[in-house]
């Protein structure tokens, strides 16, 4: 009887240690709502695009460039002299303005005052740090944002929009080198 109940013993320690199964998921996920979504972005995109294309289509008295960081813009004062432009860490005063495609003033220069701010240091749009980069002491620039580039799916929470293009006329006034070296 006795190795009967070791037997029994043996059985149940041997049976209680086995590793844990991982379970199934309820429910599979296809990505299809992924899928759907990156189609919707990509006909905004296109319809941003080709919106922005016939202003500048139409607008002939401007020489409009594309940067690499997919918006446009021209110069209304560009200095040929100096080659310096802000780097990570300096700071730029600047004046702008924000206004949608057809014109319609969003936020005036007035309202948004003069702005100092630490290149890609601090809270600002990702199309006007980048634009801020290409810009020298004392230029005009008129850029053109897609909404991705500009306040994107959430807008500002105050005037701008969900899926907003902008036009934006920027006017750097300072740069102040804050190292030493290039980077």
């Amino acid at each position: 009887m006795r190795h009967f109940f070791l037997f029994l013993s043996f059985l149940a320690l041997f049976f209680s240690c086995k590793a844990p199964e991982a379970r199934k998921p309820v429910s599979v996920s296809s990505g299809s709502f992924i899928n759907e979504s990156i189609n919707r972005n990509k006909e905004l995109s296109a319809r941003e695009e080709a919106r922005i294309q016939k202003i500048i289509k139409q607008d002939t008295t401007h020489n409009y460039i594309t940067s690499d960081g997919g918006f446009w813009y021209y110069y209304e004062t560009k200095d040929t002299i100096s080659n310096t432009t802000a780097k990570f860490g300096d700071i730029v005063n600047f004046n702008y303005d924000i206004k949608d495609l057809n014109g319609d003033t969003i936020y005036s220069r007035k309202e948004l005052d003069t702005v100092n701010y630490a290149i890609d240091q601090e809270d600002l749009f990702f199309g006007l740090r980048e634009g801020l980069k290409l810009m020298k002491e004392g230029e005009t620039v008129v850029f053109l944002f897609p909404s991705y580039q500009a306040y994107g799916y959430y807008g500002d929470d105050h005037k701008i929009g969900t899926n907003i293009p902008l036009v934006s006329r920027v006017t750097l006034n300072k740069i102040t080198k804050q190292s030493t070296k290039e980077n």
